[in-house]
């Protein structure tokens, strides 16, 4: 084989794991996890199911590298932009503006709907799911939402349970976006509905001196 060859092997080799993972969340977003089977994704990868055993041990396997590989870098750039000083409420409109603007339109949106709709059959990947996202990502909310309470910028709430009235409608569009989105000719806009929810979300939060400030201000010529 020449030196040319070779290299091109290498980088071919290299770059697999990475073309599994792609091939696996197309896979998965077409015909659901139970109806995945590792020939589609190994046909569609380019490679053999050997091959993919080499990397990935098993379906479940395969799919919990893709939320390690395609959604947790995500999540921490969204931790590392929000633990930012300064007022809360710019930090939320920066999460909700993220969400409309790169998570909804990108193939990782499939995943919610993935893991919800297979959460009855596959019980451990949606402990997994769980543990590796969900929590991860209403325990991060939360903390903000405390800080905003405690730097008196948001009312006393019920954090543990709001975090789930914030993160309801962003879930929702993703969703529709996978599930009756395609047959509803009425599409829906995630950016329109992400900056409705963050105005409601931010008046209901709204403590009461910082709204008494705002109408002030609205309230002048």
């Amino acid at each position: 084989m020449s030196e040319r060859g070779v290299t091109r092997w290498r980088r071919r080799k290299e770059a697999r794991p990475a073309e599994i993972l792609q091939a696996a969340l197309a896979s998965f977003q077409e015909r659901g996890f139970a109806g995945t089977r590792l020939e589609d994704v190994a046909a569609r990868a380019g490679v053999t199911k050997g091959t993919i055993y080499l990397y990935y041990p098993s379906k479940k396997e395969l799919f919990k590298a893709v939320v390690r590989s395609e959604l947790l870098p995500n999540i921490e750039w969204i931790e590392a932009a929000l633990h930012q000083p300064g007022p809360v409420a710019p930090l939320l409109e920066r999460l909700f503006t993220f969400w409309a603007r790169d998570l909804f339109p990108s193939p990782i949106s499939v995943l919610p709907k993935l893991v919800i709709a297979e959460a009855g059959n596959f019980p451990e990947l949606a402990h997994f799911y769980l543990e590796t996202v969900v929590h991860r990502g209403l325990d991060l909310i939360a903390s903000l939402l405390r800080r905003g309470i405690a730097a008196g910028e948001f009312r006393p709430v019920d954090v543990d349970h709001v975090v789930y009235c914030v993160v309801g409608p962003l879930l929702l569009t993703v969703l529709w976006k996978h599930s009756l989105g395609p047959h509803d000719d009425r599409p829906l806009d995630a950016g329109a509905v992400c900056r409705a929810h963050l105005d409601l979300i931010l008046h209901g939060l709204q403590a009461a001196r910082s709204a008494r400030k705002t109408n002030r201000e609205r309230s002048r010529p």
